[in-house]
C-alpha cells in the first residue's frame, strides 16, 4: 500500500493495494488518492485505555463510533418508522440476509435499487451473511465444504447458501457493510469440532473475498433515482468527509447537492465510485488460543474491518467477556471492530471499554415487545399491576419522546390491552436508552472518563 505514513498514523486510511498518491503533499494540502474503488474510511480520534472513539465514513453517511446498530431484520425495526429512527439518531441499521432472501427476495430488492431505496433509509446499512440464522436451524440444515443446505422456517422449502451465493445476495441488497459467510460454532462443542468450524470459516472467508472482489461493481446503488441522501436529507458533509472525499463531487455525472452526504461516490474521492465494504469474521468458539489464531489468519486474508462472531450462543456472560478481551487485542488498531449480536446496556459500555467499535443486539426491540423496559433506575416490567396507577414518567432521567409525554400507568394500560401502540412506544424508549448510553460512552471516551459511563448504566431490577 503506497500512502503517506501520516495518514496511517491518523488511522483513517484503509485503502486497497492499488492506492497511490498523485502528487507530493504540501503544507495544508490533503493529498488526492486514486483508487480502483473505495468502501469505507475509519479514523480513531480519541482513546482511553483500550477504548477508542472515532468516525467511520461509509457511502451513505458518517458514523460516530463506538456505535450501537438497531436490528432491522426484514428491512424494518419492528414498529418504528424510519423518520422516528432518524430523530432518535440512528446512524446505521442492520438487515438480515437470510430473512430478506426468503422475503421479499434479493432480486426484488435489487431491482428496486437496494435496501436503502427499498426501505427509504438514507443512512448506512450493514447486512449479516445469514450464517447465524442458518446455524439456528440446527434440525433443518446440512453443512458441507461447499456451503449449507437448509429448509425455510416459513414453508419448509429447500435452499442453499455458499460463500459465493451469500456474497451475491448481499451485493444485491446493497448494504454499505457486508459480512463474509461463516459457520457459527455451537456451545458447548468438542475442541476438534471448534477447530474444524474455525478452519471452515477461514476457507469460506477467502472464497467470500474472492467473489466479492470480482462482483462488487454490481451493487445496485446506481438504480436509485434520486439518491436517498438527496431525497430524504442525509447529514451534512463534515470536515472529515471533506478531508477524505474532497469537495464538489459529481454523482452519476451531476454535481452533488451541497450539504448532502456522497451517496454514490466512495470515500476515496472524486472520480472513484462507491463500493461496499466486506468484513471478515473471527470464530474459534470459547477457546482463547483458537480465537487468537482465527484473528491472525483472518487479518492475513485482509479485510477493511473485522467482526467477532460466534458469541451469545448459550455461554456464560463472563466467558463472553473473556473471549472478547482475548480476541480484540489481535485485531488491527486502525480498522473497525464489530462485536456481533451481544449487549445489554451495561455490556455495550463494557465492550466499548475493551476497544469494540460496533455492536448490534435484538434485545432492546425484543424486550420492548414483551414489556421489558430499560431505565436509568433499572429494568421495568411494565406489565406488572403495580404500574397501573403510577402517574410518573417511565424514566425521570430520560428525555425521549415517550418519557416526556406518557406516564407509566398509560404504558401499562396499552400493554395490558394488547394495543399495538404499546410495542411502538416501548421500542422507541428502549432504542433511545441504548442510543443515549452509547452516546455517553463516546463522550466519556473523548473526555477520558471511564468511570462515568461504566457507573451510569444499570440493568438490575429495582427491589
Amino acid at each position: 500500500m503506497k500512502v503517506s505514513g501520516e495518514a496511517h498514523r491518523e488511522g483513517f486510511c484503509s485503502a486497497p493495494a492499488s492506492c497511490v498518491r498523485t502528487r507530493p503533499p504540501t503544507r495544508g494540502y490533503v493529498p488526492e488518492l486514486q483508487f480502483q474503488t473505495m468502501s469505507i474510511q475509519f479514523r480513531v480520534e480519541s482513546t482511553m485505555g483500550a477504548a477508542r472513539a472515532g468516525r467511520l465514513l461509509t457511502p451513505h453517511g458518517e458514523i460516530e463510533t463506538p456505535v450501537f446498530m438497531p436490528v432491522g431484520t426484514l428491512g424494518s425495526v419492528k414498529g418504528v418508522p424510519q423518520d422516528v429512527l432518524e430523530d432518535l439518531g440512528v446512524q446505521i441499521l442492520l438487515g438480515n440476509t437470510y430473512h430478506l432472501y426468503l422475503r421479499p427476495g434479493v432480486e426484488r430488492v435489487r431491482r428496486l435499487g437496494g435496501l436503502h431505496q427499498f426501505m427509504s433509509w438514507p443512512r448506512a446499512v450493514l447486512t449479516d451473511s445469514g450464517g447465524f440464522q442458518v446455524f439456528s436451524l440446527s434440525q433443518l440444515r446440512k453443512v458441507t465444504e461447499e456451503g449449507v443446505t437448509f429448509r425455510s422456517h416459513l414453508d419448509g422449502s429447500s435452499h442453499f447458501f455458499s460463500p459465493e451465493s451469500a456474497m451475491e445476495a448481499q451485493i444485491g441488497l446493497g448494504a454499505d457493510i457486508i459480512m463474509a459467510f461463516d459457520e457459527c460454532t455451537e456451545y458447548p462443542a468438542e475442541p476438534a469440532r471448534v477447530r474444524e468450524s474455525m478452519e471452515m470459516t477461514l476457507r469460506w472467508g477467502q472464497r467470500s473475498k474472492k467473489y466479492f472482489a470480482e462482483h462488487r461493481h454490481e451493487v445496485p446503488w446506481g438504480r436509485q433515482s434520486p439518491a436517498p441522501s438527496a431525497q430524504y436529507g442525509a447529514k451534512k458533509v463534515s470536515s472529515f468527509e471533506v478531508q477524505v472525499s474532497g469537495k464538489n463531487h459529481a454523482i452519476n455525472g451531476k454535481p452533488e447537492n451541497e450539504g448532502s452526504a456522497p451517496a454514490h461516490v466512495g470515500a476515496a474521492g472524486p472520480g472513484c465510485p462507491a463500493t461496499q465494504a466486506l468484513f471478515g469474521i473471527v470464530q474459534g468458539g470459547m477457546d482463547a488460543k483458537l480465537r487468537k489464531e482465527s484473528a491472525e489468519r483472518t487479518v492475513e486474508i485482509a479485510f477493511p474491518g473485522y467482526a467477532i462472531g460466534g458469541l451469545s450462543v448459550g455461554e456464560p456472560r463472563t466467558v463472553t467477556r473473556e473471549i472478547v478481551e482475548a480476541t480484540v487485542e489481535h485485531l488491527p488498531s486502525d480498522q473497525p471492530r464489530y462485536l456481533m449480536g451481544v449487549g445489554t446496556p451495561e455490556e455495550i459500555a463494557e465492550y466499548a471499554n475493551l476497544g469494540i467499535d460496533m455492536m448490534d443486539c435484538v434485545l432492546p426491540t425484543r424486550a420492548a415487545r414483551h414489556g421489558l423496559l430499560f431505565t436509568s433506575e433499572g429494568k421495568i416490567s411494565i406489565k406488572q399491576a403495580r404500574y397501573a396507577g403510577d402517574d410518573g414518567p417511565l424514566d425521570p432521567n430520560c428525555a425521549c419522546r415517550v418519557c416526556t409525554r406518557y406516564r407509566r400507568a398509560y404504558l401499562r394500560h396499552l400493554y395490558a390491552s394488547n394495543e399495538v401502540l404499546a410495542q411502538v412506544l416501548n421500542t422507541v424508549h428502549n432504542l433511545s436508552f441504548y442510543l443515549d448510553t452509547i452516546g455517553r460512552v463516546r463522550h466519556s471516551i473523548a473526555l477520558g472518563e471511564k468511570a462515568s459511563f461504566l457507573s451510569g448504566v444499570r440493568s438490575a431490577p429495582k427491589p
